[in-house]
């Protein structure tokens, strides 16, 4: 293989006709995908761009954000997704530190760029700025930016960057994680391998998952195409729209967040639509609590499935599948990768008999580690960050451990199941608390949609349990209702001292909640 692009050309070849991106009722076939992917790539190249070249695209999802992606790569670059959510300092750290040569954003967001390229504090290698969806000035709109003739790909080495998206930088300045194009073209290869049956032209995908996420990047757009499924991509979240389109076009394979599910099982109306077309469903890029799952395969009686990854691990790692699963479990890991769970001194955890386990009747300390992971979709490293790579890698028993930094235990049956990461574990009067495990019976309460648990400051116990909740819109219970359900039926070390009702959590796009926002709102309101 010398490029990600190679196999989807082959595809190209075998289906030209078959529909590779269905937008808005408007369908494009592979066969004019590749033509424009082309023409992009000889606009790249005519505009300047080198092998290795880093590009940013910054666009929702749209078809163009597709052509863009393969566009890049056949000129032999490498694209930087970016978060159309981001402001100009955001994406002034990513140009900056991935030194883009060129950016490809939507008309509203090229102000932005603009501006970055106008901070005399920010170092800027943009020469060339596209816009998407309408004229934006200093930017060449799209169509007209694309050449007329279509050119072939570039070839490129195994170990070459394909990709450098940027972790999310919820402690810290975001990194640049360096993946290459075997890391991208052999999880684009294995992602089917958490179905019963692999992806194929008959399936058609549904495409919620934002593409600048490694999640919505791989297991859907890149694992879709390659195998001549049909791609339909949804600019932002809605769920109304979201179930009317598997019910009207007979969608055949989801993967979404927690968020979006729990948003599902919560909508007025949920078990009116018809979504018995979806022969797979999956949940991953954060935890999905037991009953989140419990009541949507109540609702639709289809089986909905929890796995794992990271963006450094491309990003699949664990999976429950159809024949292999257990609620509450991550999964067991997808062929090819290794995982084990390490102490502080990287020795292997003992296993649990069969998981998961009633965490009340066990000492956790005595079993929960650091999940690692081995395989050849772990990323390269982090973009010019030597020091954090240092941390991030283990050499040992003849392979490269990558660090998750999420804790978690394993059973003799090789499912893993992760309680939590390590940055949000609660020492509560020397007791350990992970969030998760009080969320989830957070969840259990009739009277709860949403929920999140952090530590607070606490002068006594040093921290103590807080939990914010969003109610039902016809929940009776009051705060102190919730501080007691959890009370009667967990530790009392572990049942949040303070409840808090909110309308909403601070989300990412991706859905994963914002812990630091809610302990950063805290610490504001203790100091005023």
């Amino acid at each position: 293989m010398t490029n990600l692009v190679t196999d989807v050309a082959e595809t190209v070849e075998a289906h030209p006709d078959q529909p590779a991106i269905s937008f808005r009722g408007a369908e494009v076939t592979y066969e004019q995908f590749w033509h424009r992917t082309g023409q992009l790539a000889q606009a790249l190249t005519d505009a300047g761009l080198t092998p290795g070249d880093r590009v940013g695209v910054y666009l929702p999802n749209l078809p163009q954000f597709v052509v863009s992606y393969y566009g890049v790569l056949r000129a032999g670059g490498a694209v930087v997704p970016m978060n159309p959510q981001y402001k100009a300092r955001e994406i002034g750290h990513m140009l900056a530190d991935s030194e883009a040569k060129a950016v490809i954003g939507l008309a509203d967001l090229v102000p932005f760029v603009q501006a970055v390229r106008e901070d005399p504090d920010v170092d800027d290698s943009v020469e060339t700025v596209v816009s998407v969806d309408g004229e934006a000035e200093g930017a060449t709109p799209f169509e007209d930016f694309l050449a007329d003739e279509s050119m072939g790909t570039v070839d490129r080495a195994d170990d070459d960057i394909a990709a450098q998206p940027y972790t999310s930088g919820t402690t810290g300045t975001p990194k640049g994680v360096l993946l290459t194009h075997h890391n991208l073209g052999w999880m684009t290869r294995h992602a089917g391998d958490v179905m019963a049956e692999d992806y194929g032209p008959d399936d058609k995908l549904l495409g919620v998952l934002p593409l600048f996420h490694i999640y919505g990047m791989t297991v859907v757009m890149n694992a879709g195409l390659y195998n001549g499924s049909t791609y339909y991509p949804m600019a932002e979240w809605n769920t109304e729209r979201a179930l009317s389109l598997i019910e009207d076009e007979g969608v055949t394979i989801m993967h979404g967040v927690p968020a979006m599910y729990n948003d599902i099982i919560n909508t007025e109306g949920a078990a009116d639509y018809d979504l018995s077309s979806l022969r797979f469903v999956n949940s991953g890029g954060s935890s999905i609590p037991v009953e989140v799952i419990d009541r949507f395969e109540a609702t639709y009686d289809i089986q909905l499935n929890e796995g794992y990854g990271l963006t450094e691990t491309s990003p699949i790692t664990h999976a429950n599948r159809p024949d292999a699963r257990r609620k509450g479990a991550i999964g067991k890991t997808i062929p090819g990768v290794d995982a084990k769970v390490v102490d502080d001194d990287f020795e292997e955890m003992p296993r649990v008999e069969a998981g998961p386990i009633d965490e009340e009747e066990h000492d956790l300390d005595e079993i929960v580690g650091e999940l690692v992971v081995s395989g050849p979709n772990v990323m390269q490293g982090y973009h010019g960050r030597p020091a954090a790579n240092e941390e991030a890698f283990t050499e040992s028993d003849g392979e490269t451990w990558f660090h998750t930094e999420d804790l978690g235990y394993w059973d003799e049956d090789d499912f893993f199941y992760v309680i939590d990461r390590e940055k949000h574990m609660i020492v509560t009067g020397g007791y350990n608390v992970y969030p998760r495990e009080v969320e989830e019976l957070l969840f259990e309460h009739p009277d709860v949609a949403d929920a999140a648990v952090v530590g607070i400051p606490d002068d006594r116990r040093g921290e103590t349990v807080k939990a914010f909740v969003v109610p039902t819109p016809d929940a009776e219970a009051a705060p102190e209702d919730v501080k007691q359900y959890c009370l009667d039926r967990m530790a009392a070390y572990k049942h949040p001292r303070e409840v808090e009702f909110v309308k909403e959590l601070p989300r990412t796009t991706t859905g994963k909640v914002q812990k630091f926002e809610l302990r950063e709102a805290e610490q504001s309101e203790a100091s005023e």
